[in-house]
């Protein structure tokens, strides 16, 4: 029964990284088409990505709505977070309401966000991009931080509260200190969520918001171009990094 568990293990790893690995020889081939087995080796897809307008463009529109989507996101959930913890809600009401954005799809997400954007003139502006991501993102640092705080000892805020610390020093001085490697978790959880979201990209943004996800997307709609591979590589890269980053947050926080 183990040796079947393991071996059922290894192919469903198989099913969701062969699919990962396929696209690493196709960013290297030196043809102009996706084709396996490729027809040589070179470098000009990454290249092309590194001095094509639109793919440097897009990749920029996303580090920078992904920044500030993880500043916004983290510091909205620590308070909301932080809240959660201290006050004394009847039922699961706000934590049902806060996790909303976890169970709709995200179709129904991005119509909602464009009607409602389109009323006040956010749509197709960084704005815009940057309070739907953080909608999206919010969720995930809420629920990080409320995780870590399970374990914090209200005994230390009465304690800051007797010495006469007000409220932003306490939250300052005490709360943050002791949960920095949850908060830290969710601005990567934030971050990741907005550099890989598409679907209400495509109703938020314009043609001066073209996030990375939303350009390959266009590229394999217009033109269908080894340069998506060697995106795709990137990215994959990224989220190694980001993976990594969050080991390293969680050996800090023990």
């Amino acid at each position: 029964m183990r040796i079947a568990l393991r071996l059922y293990t290894v192919a469903v790893l198989m099913f969701l990284v062969v699919p990962l690995l396929v696209v690493v020889p196709l960013s290297f081939s030196s043809g102009e088409v996706l084709t396996l087995p490729v027809p040589g080796l070179s470098l000009r897809w990454y290249k092309d990505f590194f001095t094509s307008g639109r793919w440097l463009s897009s990749t920029r529109n996303s580090l920078v709505v992904g920044v500030a989507t993880a500043l916004l996101a983290t510091g909205l959930g620590t308070l909301a977070a932080f809240g959660l913890f201290m006050g004394r809600f009847a039922g699961r009401l706000p934590m049902a309401v806060l996790s909303v954005p976890l169970v709709v799809p995200a179709v129904i997400a991005g119509v909602s966000m464009y009607f409602a954007f389109a009323m006040v003139g956010l749509t197709s502006t960084f704005a815009g991009l940057i309070l739907a991501h953080t909608v999206l993102a919010l969720p995930y640092v809420v629920v990080t931080v409320l995780a870590s705080l399970q374990g914090f000892d209200r005994t230390l805020l009465r304690a800051a509260t007797s010495l006469g610390a007000p409220f932003h020093v306490m939250l300052v001085r005490v709360v943050l200190p002791l949960i920095t490697p949850a908060v830290a978790a969710g601005a990567l959880f934030a971050f990741a969520t907005s550099f890989d979201e598409l679907i209400v990209a495509l109703f938020i943004a314009g043609p001066e918001q073209f996030t990375l996800p939303r350009q390959m997307l266009a590229g394999l709609r217009e033109f269908l171009s080894p340069t998506i591979c060697a995106a795709a590589v990137l990215l994959s890269l990224m989220s190694l990094l980001l993976l990594a980053l969050h080991q390293m947050v969680v050996k800090w926080g023990r």
